[in-house]
């Protein structure tokens, strides 16, 4: 289906082209872009809300800056799809997020007005900053930096370092505060409290526009009118908020709030703020979902909904005709309320994904015993740590992506003192069309390496149920659990909760000519492997390993004693990964086998479904079968 956009969109193939305009047209503009937005998304699918609640804002960045020699970085970048419809990407954006398609996220390779690749939070006032201080540097004076940044992203510790260090470095800096109170769930904490207090600020509201009016005369006033007004501009904050500006305080000139859905408005301020050097924050107020009354109603169903229906907001899902088994993260969530109601040690924390991992079952349960900390992971970690010390159970769910931003909590904080802290790595191994920003591959390799923490994943939601049970017990130490996005096996899958013995795996089945050794989720697909293969006479044996530390010793020594050839899969990184762990064994014990790793080879995989990618990794069901052939000098089907 071709998607027509309006009369002044399909005009405009650069920001070039938008500032031809004139400023009355950019409210047509805009109102085309949000409908263009609405029409791919509803058909294609992808991120909605955050990119519909920043289009007046992209609008008026792209005609006051000069982009690309003015350097636009937006923070994680699942809002900038009206970005990337302007900047030339209009005409392949129905490809976003599909395999060989456009990433869901800036690409530096992608596009020169994509400056930085992002897809983590609050990395944008760090690389803006560095771009600033490389334009002071080289003597670009006039050039201009601008870092879009959520009020969900501001509350990760890399913003505030940031913005601590851009008080101080003078250079052409200009920090555009996207405040919606949202990320992907509603934010928490003191800055949202902050913020809101600044907006509901009446008096300080009606005074703004006043303080504006003397800054865009500064011109007129003589060579010491900067810091005259200055002086004015901070005084009438302070005293009308009754506190010291938490932005001022760092040292950044703070306009605001403003509308930021006016985009003649948003255009007047920013070509002000141009002509107004060092560091400085713009504070603009938006909506979430803007201007699709069900998105605004609902953000966080809204921020990815699917396929929909753009006229009655019906969103589409298949109607299955027999039970299907749940998300593996629904399972995590309904688990730990059901642990937790069981023993009251134990806690869940999460780092601004509550309804991601699905821990907001328990925070509705029991709000005193779940945690959302705000984007904030490396903070999520050592709050559980301290959990720990006081002889609770810390269940902290993590993304595996965002996990690596908190490895020396990890480390330092948690495994050097052998603290009892669960981690559940939600989105381990391929992620699917979110891409290489957001892939799990690493965390079977990062976690193995450190003292003291035992690694697991389940094969089915048994497993994953009765490895939560286990890591709960009483000093279990430090304990990760990691599983795919999406669907597990089991429709069936309340089964009582049983311990297991940490570091022993299990016979799927014993066979002949070789044996495949799985570790998590991908074990199901060695399952359907050795059926097909049995009716070609070839028997191979099939092992769930379950722990890719501690390693189940014994039964590798079974494994090797009786098998010379041995294929390992995971769905991770090969270096460092589960089948290497395997091969220290092996060569450890003196054995020798021919051993073939499948998993994710040391390359950078794109956006697509997770069966795609592994498929390009080969380790796909089909790719696990050939190795299994070729192994045994079978024939290879193609």
């Amino acid at each position: 289906m071709i998607i027509k956009p309006g009369e002044l969109l399909a005009s405009i193939n650069s920001p070039a082209d938008l500032r031809q305009l004139k400023p009355e047209q950019l409210l047509q503009v805009s109102q085309e872009l949000r409908q263009y937005i609405i029409d791919v998304v509803s058909i294609h699918g992808g991120h909605f809300g955050a990119s519909l609640g920043v289009v007046e804002l992209t609008t008026a960045l792209h005609y006051v800056f000069n982009t690309p020699y003015d350097q636009l970085v937006w923070d994680v970048g699942h809002q900038a799809y009206g970005h990337k419809i302007l900047t030339g990407r209009r005409d392949v954006f129905h490809t976003n997020r599909k395999y060989g398609g456009i990433s869901g996220f800036p690409k530096r390779k992608e596009s020169e007005y994509d400056t930085f690749g992002v897809g983590h939070s609050s990395t944008s006032i760090s690389a803006a900053l560095g771009m600033a201080v490389a334009s002071k540097y080289k003597g670009e004076e006039q050039r201009q930096h601008i870092a879009v940044i959520g009020d969900g992203a501001m509350t990760g510790g890399m913003a505030f370092e940031a913005l601590n260090h851009g008080g101080v470095a003078n250079a052409n800096l200009l920090v555009v505060l996207n405040d919606n109170c949202m990320s992907i769930d509603p934010n928490v904490g003191a800055l949202k409290e902050y913020l809101t207090d600044i907006t509901t600020s009446r008096t300080y509201n009606k005074m703004r526009d006043e303080v504006w009016k003397i800054l865009g005369k500064i011109s007129k006033f003589g060579p010491d009118a900067r810091t005259i007004v200055s002086k004015i501009e901070g005084g009438v904050k302070a005293a009308i908020l009754k506190q010291s500006n938490l932005f001022e305080g760092l040292n950044f000139r703070y306009f605001g709030p403003i509308d930021g859905h006016d985009v003649n408005h948003l255009v007047s301020v920013m070509e002000d703020l141009k002509h107004i050097p060092g560091p400085k924050i713009l504070h603009c107020l938006t909506t979430k979902g803007k201007g699709f009354a069900l998105a605004e109603k609902d953000q966080t169903k809204w921020h990815a909904p699917g396929l929909f229906d753009k006229i009655t907001g019906e969103i589409y899902k298949t109607v299955p005709d027999k039970p299907q088994p749940p998300k593996y993260q629904d399972v995590f969530g309904h688990t730990i309320v059901e642990l937790a109601e069981q023993n009251p040690k134990i806690m869940g924390v999460t780092p601004a994904m509550p309804s991601g991992c699905s821990l907001n079952i328990m925070m509705k349960a029991m709000p005193d015993r779940a945690f959302d900390v705000g984007i904030a992971e490396q903070h999520a970690v050592t709050f559980s740590a301290g959990l720990a010390t006081q002889g609770l159970v810390p269940f902290c769910n993590i993304y595996s992506t965002f996990m690596q931003r908190a490895y020396d909590q990890v480390l330092h904080d948690v495994c050097l003192q052998n603290l009892n802290v669960v981690f559940c790595l939600d989105r381990a191994g391929f992620a699917g069309a979110d891409g290489p920003t957001h892939h799990g591959a690493y965390d079977i390799a990062y976690m193995r390496c450190i003292p003291n923490m035992v690694v697991a994943a389940p094969m089915d939601e048994q497993e994953l149920r009765n490895m939560m049970y286990t890591a709960s017990q009483e000093d279990m130490g430090p304990f990760t659990i990691r599983y795919p996005r999406g669907e597990g096996v089991m429709p069936q899958w309340r089964t009582p909760l049983e311990l297991q013995q940490v570091g022993k795996g299990r016979t799927i089945q014993e066979g002949e000519e070789l044996a495949i050794l799985t570790f998590g989720h991908v074990g199901n697909y060695a399952v359907d492997i050795c059926q097909k293969l049995e009716q070609d006479g070839i028997t191979p044996g099939h092992y769930d390993m379950r722990y890719a530390k501690p390693l189940d010793a014994e039964l590798l020594h079974h494994i090797f004693a009786k098998y010379d050839k041995v294929i390992t899969v995971e769905d991770g990184c090969l270096q460092g990964g589960f089948g290497s762990a395997v091969l220290e064994f092996m060569v450890d014990n003196g054995y020798t086998a021919q051993v073939k790793r499948l998993g994710i080879p040391d390359a950078i995989f794109e956006h697509g479904s997770q069966l795609q990618l592994q498929h390009e990794a080969g380790f796909a069901p089909q790719d696990i079968e050939n190795a299994v052939r070729e192994l045994v000098g079978a024939t290879v089907k193609v």
